[in-house]
């Protein structure tokens, strides 16, 4: 495709209604198939597939892009494409988006460049609609709880983002349920309630169901959103035979061959099989369970290809 051909999206994106639902007790509606930029975006990663990633997922109703200062690699690399992907594609369609982006990882050097300061956070959001070529993002998080800034501090950061026009809503990712319920109450009496929560949750890892979180954010209103759904591949048919060369297992990065245990690969075997008599693929099945649970708004996946992609959301295609 010439990168200067005026991308059109499918007019018919949005008639299937199921494809979303409410976030928490909010008027935002997610899609249930949300599209994250941890992987395959970055600088590394060639820009036309992205592109074609992209167009995919928004000729299929996906308004959803998740992002974070530091993904890529290298760091900020997955905002830079969005940012290309704005100039070049979806400017006209700016107001179709729900475009979220998060700070609380290492970023930068020094004292300043990581955690939950208000100096950090500002300075990290400021630099992601730089790179995003955006005035605002619809969404922005708390990446991970710092344990030595008062929560006050980061949780009237949030406030104040939205407050400045830099934020429409804010959202929490990978607090314990102690800071959750603080965070989720100083934001309610500011009047920025909390829109959502971000925490892993996959058939592997089940720690916002065990320790209360999808509980608390159910009975709060407080949308859900589960990333990692698929265990990085683990809840797929890719490693049943082995560790493929190309595969983010071989490369080792976030994903290590310590993870394959026997109990993990049982878990999968039965997994494929209950999928099969189904006739649906292992990764549908295992984005399914997530779905089903009660409170979970959306879940995040994932794609190094258009028809990886397309196998993951037939889990809200077929019924």
């Amino acid at each position: 495709m010439d990168l200067k051909e005026n991308y059109l999206p499918n007019e018919h994106r949005y008639d299937d209604a199921a494809l979303y639902a409410r976030c928490g007790r909010s008027g935002v509606l997610l899609p249930r198939i949300s599209l994250g930029f941890w992987h395959n975006f970055g600088a590394v990663d060639p820009y036309q597939r992205s592109r074609d990633i992209t167009h995919y997922a928004f000729d299929n109703g996906i308004t959803h892009f998740d992002l974070a200062n530091n993904y890529g690699p290298p760091y900020g690399t997955a905002e830079e494409t969005m940012g290309r992907l704005m100039h070049d594609d979806f400017r006209p369609y700016r107001d179709e988006l729900f475009i979220s982006t998060k700070a609380g990882y290492d970023m930068w050097p020094g004292p300043y460049g990581n955690w939950g300061s208000r100096k950090y956070l500002m300075a990290s959001l400021d630099q992601s609609l730089r790179r995003m070529n955006l005035e605002y993002v619809d969404l922005f998080y708390s990446h991970r709880l710092d344990p030595l800034t008062p929560l006050e501090e980061t949780l009237q950061t949030l406030v104040d983002v939205v407050r400045q026009g830099k934020a429409l809503y804010v959202g929490i990712s990978n607090w314990p349920l102690e800071q959750l319920m603080v965070g989720e109450q100083y934001l309610r009496e500011h009047d920025v309630p909390l829109l959502i929560y971000q925490g892993r949750l996959n058939m592997i890892d089940r720690k916002p169901v065990e320790t209360g979180i999808l509980d608390f954010c159910r009975k709060m209103g407080v949308g859900f959103i589960a990333f990692s759904p698929l265990a990085q591949g683990l809840l797929t048919d890719r490693y049943l035979n082995g560790i493929p060369a190309d595969s983010r297992m071989a490369r080792g990065r976030t994903l290590t061959d310590d993870r394959l245990t026997p109990q993990v690969l049982d878990l999968v075997s039965a997994l494929r099989d209950n999928a099969r008599a189904s006739g649906r693929s292992t990764a549908e099945q295992a984005l399914r369970w997530v779905l089903e649970h009660d409170g979970v708004t959306s879940v995040l996946v994932g794609a190094s290809s258009v028809a990886q992609l397309a196998d993951n959301m037939k889990c809200v295609q077929n019924p």
